[in-house]
């Protein structure tokens, strides 16, 4: 019988923690503060650019650009990105990601051939605006047309989803304000009846605007000339509600 000095134990393949080496990128984000009307919203919050620092990239953020979604400079700094005050430097990166569309003046402040993520809202932007993209040679992904296997837009119904129930939230925060509304709650309340709500339109936004109207105890009314839609809005609840479609007037 051969002699060894390990155990049987010590014979078996035994598992060891190493260290997973970070792979190096070239990749180079910026993200610039949004200057749209009333746009608060930004692309990466601390924990994404921390995931993508994490993973060798490298992320350039205008300073003061998560203000408006309560998150500040030294998060995003404490994340692994680089804060700076040059609007312009931030453009310059090889990939922008915003969420409204690139303005004229923006599109000139950018290199040629940058990549650029963000809304592209093909319907409201003019011919010149094509064009002052083709010439820098800017490959623009419009993230609501991006789609999922099942063939549907991801990033439009997770908007959808957020606008449908912050309609009724914001409207039930009117409602009970003395000085706007009429102090009243939307219903849940015994002995009083509840807050009659009339959603147009049976889409994502009115299915998730009925969900939160139903939840705070409404009594919900929804309107759309599509039987279809009506029909999949009910399903979707899987509760009965009023629809009807909408019948103009003589």
């Amino acid at each position: 019988m051969s002699f060894t000095p390990f155990t049987k134990q010590q014979l078996i393949p035994q598992e060891e923690k190493l260290e997973v080496a970070r792979k190096k990128s070239d990749l180079f984000i910026g993200i610039p503060k949004e200057s749209s009307f009333q746009e608060r919203r930004i692309c990466l919050t601390p924990d994404a650019v921390n995931t993508l620092t994490s993973h060798g990239h490298r992320i350039l953020i205008e300073a003061g650009a998560g203000e408006s979604s309560s998150y500040s400079d030294q998060e995003y700094s404490n994340a692994g990105a680089e804060i700076t005050q040059d609007t312009k430097k931030v453009f310059n990166c090889p990939m922008v990601l915003k969420v409204e569309p690139l303005t004229l003046p923006e599109i000139e402040m950018m290199n040629s051939n940058s990549l650029v993520i963000s809304a592209l809202q093909i319907k409201t932007r003019k011919k010149e605006y094509f064009e002052a993209l083709a010439r820098k040679k800017i490959t623009a992904l419009a993230f609501e047309f991006i789609k999922d296997d099942d063939g549907s837009y991801p990033a439009v119904k997770s908007l959808s989803e957020i606008a449908g129930t912050g309609s009724i939230l914001i409207a039930a925060e009117l409602m009970i304000n003395n000085q706007f509304g009429k102090g009243l709650l939307f219903g849940n309340i015994t002995g009083v009846p509840p807050t009659e709500v009339v959603i147009i339109g049976a889409g994502t936004v009115a299915e998730f605007a009925a969900r939160t109207a139903i939840g705070l105890g409404a009594s919900v009314k929804v309107f759309d000339n599509s039987i279809t839609k009506l029909r999949r809005l009910q399903n979707n609840l899987n509760q009965r509600i009023f629809t009807s479609t909408i019948q103009p007037k003589s």
